[in-house]
């Protein structure tokens, strides 16, 4: 397991709940298609250091707000988590850009709909995920892109031996 996944396993988020988004968004289109291919296309997008990044700081926002650390009035727009904000979903295009444009065409259903672990994320408590419901949303949605666009890797992806 590698960072990333260590850091979206730290706030409640494993691979294979990305994976089943995944499958939902692509079983209509492919029918043979498995959770564990979708699982690879997932880990395939999160092996981008850009999308590392993209999670890395999104991530950090969530957790400093829970803390109470961010400066006024960031701290208390993220504690309501605002609508009107539009920064986690400008962040997670960061993510869906990585595959085109059908990548954004499925963040946006994504975003609408919030499936799954999405859903869980947005539901307001304790825990902030301003960003991580989006985030997770923009992965699945490159991942999904991955698969729709036939990337010759996106079914023999694996990752490399760890150490």
């Amino acid at each position: 397991m590698n960072g990333i996944e260590k850091w979206l396993e730290r706030r409640g988020v494993v691979i294979d709940d990305i994976a089943e988004i995944v499958l939902a968004l692509q079983h209509p289109y492919n029918a043979d298609l498995t959770v564990e291919e979708c699982r690879l296309s997932v880990l395939a997008v999160l092996d981008k250091r850009e999308v590392q990044y993209v999670l890395y700081t999104g991530i950090a926002l969530d957790e400093l707000a829970e803390r109470k650390l961010l400066p006024e009035p960031l701290q208390s727009i993220m504690e309501k988590d605002e609508s009107l904000y539009g920064v986690d979903e400008t962040l997670a295009l960061g993510i869906t850009n990585v595959y085109g444009m059908i990548g954004l065409t499925s963040f946006g259903y994504l975003d609408k709909m919030k499936p799954g672990i999405i859903r869980h994320l947005n539901v307001k408590g304790e825990r902030i995920h301003v960003f991580l419901d989006d985030l997770v949303a923009g992965l699945a949605a490159a991942a999904s892109a991955r698969i729709a666009h036939g990337d010759p890797k996106a079914i023999q992806y694996h990752l490399p031996d760890s150490p």
